[in-house]
């Protein structure tokens, strides 16, 4: 059965190759994006609508298209994100509220916009793009982790809070894969800058995989959608062996430590 799909940030990266594996399936896709126009990138099948996630104007107007267009939603993919790294005395506080104004108020505005017509319907699923930041939490990303951390909480409060409307909540939580979200860094701490720029463009995995495991998660209806074996080997020994946690953040902090001080 063909679903409705609103994707945020969805002309570019992961939200594209969303976007892509959506209507593959099928499905009607809705893109939301910065641009005032259809992007190049955005497959002729799927339709666009220009949405800036720090905007409620632009929410309320996703909102009316798709009730007078589809008449109801039945997936919210909350995928718009900047990237940003910074040790905690380097990032400045506009970068952070940049940060979380996007990464993390961007989902809580979609959530609260969307959340009415779901419960309306009694059904719908919302579909939060974390990170492995979100669970896993190194040195010298504190905006980042902190961001993201926010919506893995806010994504499992409104499971337990929408599950009696028959909505889902699933939070996506990829550690890096190639895509383009490198180009969004633009704060004070070059050094970490460049560590993640080498993370992003080396990654093994292609956002069209990382898509893929994305929409099985879906299917399922699991609660928090690890994409590939680093963030589950991650997130397990987080869990369940957390001494070997401590020690391998401890041993990054320290190496972070010598590279500012050689700097």
């Amino acid at each position: 059965m063909s679903r409705r799909v609103l994707i945020t940030g969805g002309a570019s990266g992961l939200g594209l190759a969303l976007a892509k594996a959506f209507a593959a399936r099928g499905d009607q896709v809705l893109v939301g994006d910065l641009s005032e126009s259809r992007p190049d990138s955005v497959p002729g099948d799927t339709a666009y609508l220009r949405l800036d996630v720090r905007s409620q104007q632009d929410w309320d107007a996703a909102l009316a298209h798709v009730r007078e267009t589809w008449g109801g939603l039945d997936v919210l993919v909350n995928n718009a994100g900047v990237a940003t790294g910074g040790r905690i005395d380097v990032e400045s506080i506009s970068d952070w509220e940049r940060v979380l104004d996007i990464n993390l108020l961007g989902v809580v505005r979609g959530c609260q916009t969307f959340t009415p017509m779901l419960k309306e319907q009694l059904s719908g699923h919302i579909v939060n793009t974390a990170s492995l930041a979100g669970l896993v939490h190194g040195p010298g990303m504190s905006s980042y982790n902190a961001a993201k951390a926010g919506v893995v909480a806010l994504s499992e409060t409104l499971g337990f809070e929408l599950a009696p409307w028959g909505i889902h909540v699933s939070a996506v939580c990829p550690a890096f894969f190639r895509t383009n979200l490198h180009e969004s860094l633009q704060g004070k701490d070059t050094a970490m800058e460049e560590t993640a720029l080498k993370l992003i463009t080396k990654a093994t995995m292609s956002a069209d995989e990382v898509a893929e495991t994305v929409l099985k998660g879906i299917d399922r209806h699991k609660k928090v959608i690890l994409t590939d074996r680093l963030g589950r080997q991650a997130y397990w020994t987080k869990r369940l062996v957390r001494p070997a946690y401590d020690r391998v953040a401890t041993q990054a902090g320290q190496k972070l430590a010598r590279k500012s001080r050689d700097a």
